[in-house]
């Protein structure tokens, strides 16, 4: 279980937020989720650029930052990074307003 990353992109709410996004907006986004599949797990947790942080209100749920304009919450299932949702700061992905 600390291999490879391996992305889960099927959650429908962050399908729906990544679709909604402008052509100029993905490309960042899609440069570090190419980046995490070239990672293990100890890279994720130690990469500054991502800035993996537990959500302190929810059980095994976490913030990353996909971008200068973008943040995911995100689980870990074994080797699989699940993305949950997308959201435009840390604040809105942290519950906070």
């Amino acid at each position: 279980m600390s291999g490879r990353v391996k992305l889960d992109l099927n959650f429908p709410d962050f399908q729906a937020q990544l679709f909604a996004l402008e052509v100029n907006e993905l490309k960042p986004l899609f440069k570090t989720l190419t980046k995490l599949l070239g990672m293990v797990w100890t890279d994720v947790y130690r990469d500054p650029g991502l800035n993996w942080e537990k959500v302190k209100s929810m059980e095994n749920t976490y913030t990353i930052r996909l971008s200068l304009q973008h943040w995911a919450v995100v689980c870990r299932n074994e080797d699989f990074l699940c993305f949950k949702s997308l959201h435009p700061s840390h604040d809105s992905a942290c519950g906070r307003k």
